[in-house]
This record gives C-alpha cells, sequence and structure tokens, in this order.
C-alpha cells in the first residue's frame, strides 16, 4: 500500500496522512450531539462559569469612569505614550496623575 498524502498543502500531520488514515481521524467529530449526554452544572462550576462570563473592563475606581473628548498637541500625546510605556502605565493614568497633580496645587 502506497502512502501518498490526501493534500500536502492541509496543516501537518493531516497533510501527510492516507485517506484512510484522515476518515479514521475526523470521525470524531460525526458524533451525535454530546450535549444530550451531559449533567447539570455543580453550584461551584455555575459560579466559574458567571465569573468568566462577567464583563471584563477597566476596574471601577472611586466613582467610575467617564469618556470625555479632548484636544491634546500631537508631540504632546506622543510624550505622555512614551512616559506610559516605559512606566507600565496606561494613558488614562498618566492623564489622571497629571490631573490630581494639578488639583492638589490649586487647593
Amino acid at each position: 500500500m502506497s502512502h501518498r498524502p490526501v493534500e500536502p498543502r492541509l496543516p501537518q500531520p493531516y497533510g501527510t496522512m492516507t485517506a484512510q488514515e484522515l476518515d479514521a481521524e475526523v470521525a470524531k467529530f460525526d458524533r451525535p450531539f454530546i450535549a444530550d449526554q451531559s449533567r447539570p452544572m455543580t453550584r461551584s462550576e455555575a459560579a466559574r462559569e458567571r465569573r468568566a462570563r462577567r464583563k471584563r473592563g477597566r476596574p471601577r475606581i472611586g466613582k467610575g469612569a467617564q469618556r470625555v473628548l479632548i484636544t491634546i498637541e500631537r508631540g504632546l500625546l506622543r510624550d505622555t505614550d512614551k512616559y506610559a510605556r516605559s512606566s507600565g502605565l496606561s494613558r488614562s493614568q498618566v492623564i489622571a496623575r497629571g490631573l490630581r497633580g494639578v488639583l492638589a496645587g490649586a487647593a
């Protein structure tokens, strides 16, 4: 029996299989819907599922966040982004720190 690949352009190892080997490998995907054979989730599994589905995003700090549209000179924004990257901060964190500093100095 010759070992001629089905389709050499398929990703390995499928591209090196014969037609019979490939049929045997993909037969597992032809099984009926397995949800019919499942069981209800336990309380801990349901809690883990809820945590996984919970919306992610910016953590709530203080009273939450408000989006604002502002205009910043390009060079200043470039310097801000460079500082943020080197400090491991986000652009928003750098701007918030700057605003807090200005407001603290004004008090």
